[in-house]
């Protein structure tokens, strides 16, 4: 049965938000007539001519109309809720904001991103909290006025424990110190630009749902686009904060470098790759800035055009397990080489790989004795194209002698000619970002933050969780394993990720997961380690070795009997815990249960008295024992 193109669209549409049924996805299949041909198209970003003075006429006519429409349509309370107007076109709430969104394919907008947005204002949020702290000002987030109440009606013995107080807003104004509210300007704050902005959703945001801002600039290279927002600031009423420009972003950025007024946050949100933006954003954010990086071309970064990828990113990329953790080390790699050349380089704060696109946080610094050791952090990768273990193989090194630091070309290769597992070859990608992905500390402060003001975000529960599995991540350990890959690789069937991750630890090396990939392992223990354990499980799940081809990556990789050896970590942590159940099975008496005292005697409800099996020694009485 031949589909129609609307019936098409529900189903395409259903694929898209899958992840995503909430109030969003429901009210804008019910718009289909409204919407149909808006979540799809593609921004902009063609040169165009300025807006003659007819055009500004017509969009003042079109604003007073537009104004009277949302004046006559009811509110919308709920995040991401979508209502038809009377002229055809389409109010959206999604936050605190409403835009305005016109029927035509003119401006780009995408309810998927939602996440994007909610994530990036509580990064900006922290970041302002970070930066105007030293300035003496106290952010005014809505909600978080409860939290500061309990705090500060803490007990006496509570307060003596050094906990965090957070005294309420009037008596910080007793105390001269400023308190930023959202929706005010503030003379000391934030400079934020917004250097693709579309219908201006996300600048209004930040100017509704941020304190400590200063100013916010939403620039777009299109007509309509420009025409949008402006009246989308109109509407939110937040012209005192949202600055509408019609302008190439890279001249904005350029230009605000050589008017020495930089921004402090800086955030780019293409419709594909950044590449072209990123110098001049390296050099157009503040000292210490806040960068924020969106890239939607997964296929390029993640391995399908590695030709292209080192056109754009100076990396190449390849098809691997772990493409989605590479394509941000790929990205934060670029970032800090473009930001090299001006003497600066990079700090990043989070990186997320997020449904079809990954984003990235970074600081930006300058101090030229730091860029020198930029070439330590990066690397490169060999990855074996039969069974898919991987080395990294750092470009440079720093080595110390006494208070001076060498800097030198790394050796290498690590690995040889062919895979010491299954005798296949390597391929090399990279070079990519070898340090850690995320400010530990940085990430527990937004976590924090969001959790505790969960009425805040839409997708504040996503949020937690993504930020709690980034904290639990290896952070000194690029790339990783997937479990489903070294099952298939061995022609067996899959061990659970907690059986996987106890036979690493048992071995005595250090595992987590990653937030990239839902079977990912990201360990420490070398790829003989790795394989070991598979043997291993083998063992237990035999596969059909006579179906297995002499020269497969299975057949090589099996043919080795497992050792299964213990390190000396464990056997010392044996040793340590005195081998107690290996003790037990060996004296059937229980004479050796003496030696530990009995939790019920200390509590004085022991009722056995002598023919208790622990001891009933006080302390005073084992002293002089243990000294004799």
């Amino acid at each position: 049965m031949q589909m129609t193109s609307k019936s098409l669209w529900n189903w395409h549409l259903g694929c898209i938000l899958a992840p995503y049924r909430n109030v969003v996805a429901q009210k804008i299949q019910k718009s289909y007539n409204l919407l149909s041909s808006t979540v799809l198209q593609v921004r902009r970003r063609s040169s165009g001519k300025g807006m003659e003075d007819e055009q500004l006429q017509e969009m003042k006519i079109d604003n007073a109309d537009l104004m009277q429409n949302v004046a006559q349509s009811p509110n919308a309370e709920t995040s991401g809720s979508c209502e038809p107007m009377q002229n055809g076109k389409t109010l959206i709430t999604e936050g605190k904001a409403r835009i305005i969104f016109p029927c035509a394919n003119e401006v780009f907008y995408n309810p998927v991103q939602e996440f994007n947005r909610d994530l990036t204002c509580a990064v900006i949020t922290e970041f302002a909290r970070l930066q105007l702290s030293s300035k003496g000002i106290r952010l005014a987030v809505p909600g978080e006025e409860n939290s500061s109440k309990v705090v500060a009606d803490l007990s006496k013995e509570e307060k003596d424990d050094n906990l965090e107080q957070h005294p309420s807003d009037d008596q910080l104004q007793e105390e001269g110190h400023k308190v930023a509210a959202v929706g005010q300007v503030c003379q000391d704050g934030l400079r934020v630009l917004e250097a693709l902005a579309a219908s201006g959703l996300r600048s209004i945001r930040f100017a509704k749902e941020v304190p400590g801002l200063r100013s916010v600039v939403a620039n777009d290279f299109s007509s309509k686009a420009v025409e949008l927002i402006t009246q989308n600031v109109q509407l939110n009423d937040v012209g005192h904060l949202v600055t509408p420009s019609f302008s190439d972003a890279r001249m904005v950025m350029y230009q605000c470098k050589a008017d020495k007024a930089l921004f402090d946050v800086i955030d780019l949100d293409p419709y594909g790759s950044p590449s072209t933006f990123l110098d001049a954003a390296v050099q157009a954010v503040s000292e210490g800035g806040l960068l924020c990086v969106t890239c939607t071309d997964m296929a390029v970064m993640a391995g399908n055009s590695g030709e292209t990828c080192y056109s754009k990113y100076g990396a190449m990329s390849i098809k691997a397990r772990f493409c989605h953790e590479m394509a941000l080390r790929i990205i934060l790699h670029s970032l800090d080489l473009r930001a090299n050349c001006y003497q600066r380089y990079i700090v990043p704060l989070l990186s997320v790989s997020v449904d079809f696109y990954i984003r990235v946080y970074v600081r930006v610094f300058t101090a030229q004795s730091k860029v020198k050791a930029s070439a330590s952090k990066q690397a490169l990768v060999y990855n074996c194209v039969g069974c898919g273990s991987f080395h990294i193989q750092r470009l440079g090194k720093m080595a110390h002698n006494g208070n001076n630091i060498n800097y030198k070309a790394a050796c290498g290769p690590p690995v040889g000619p062919s895979c010491e597992h299954c005798h296949q070859r390597h391929q090399l990608a990279g070079p990519f970002w070898a340090e850690p992905l995320h400010d530990m500390a940085f990430v527990q402060q937004v976590l924090s933050a969001v959790g505790s003001n969960p009425g805040r975000f839409q997708t504040g529960q996503r949020i937690q969780g993504i930020l709690s599995m980034a904290l639990e991540e290896l952070s000194d350990v690029p790339l990783y394993y997937t479990l489903d890959n070294l099952s298939k690789t061995v022609h067996c069937s899959s061990p659970s990720l907690l059986q996987f991750r106890s036979a690493l630890l048992h071995a005595g090396y250090r595992v987590s997961l990653s937030h990239a990939c839902k079977s990912a392992i990201k360990t420490d223990a070398p790829p003989p380690v790795v394989w070991d354990i598979m043997r291993c499980w083998e063992k237990l799940n035999p596969v059909k070795r006579e179906r297995l081809s002499e020269s497969s990556p299975a057949a090589r990789i099996l043919s080795l009997e497992p050792k299964g050896g213990v390190s000396s970590n464990l056997q010392e942590k044996r040793k340590l815990h005195q081998n107690k159940r290996k003790a037990c099975g060996e004296e059937s008496d229980g004479a050796h249960l003496k030696n530990f005292p009995c939790k019920r005697f200390r509590q004085g409800n022991c009722s056995l008295g002598d023919k208790c099996r622990y001891s009933h020694e006080t302390e005073k009485e084992r002293e002089p024992r243990d000294a004799s």
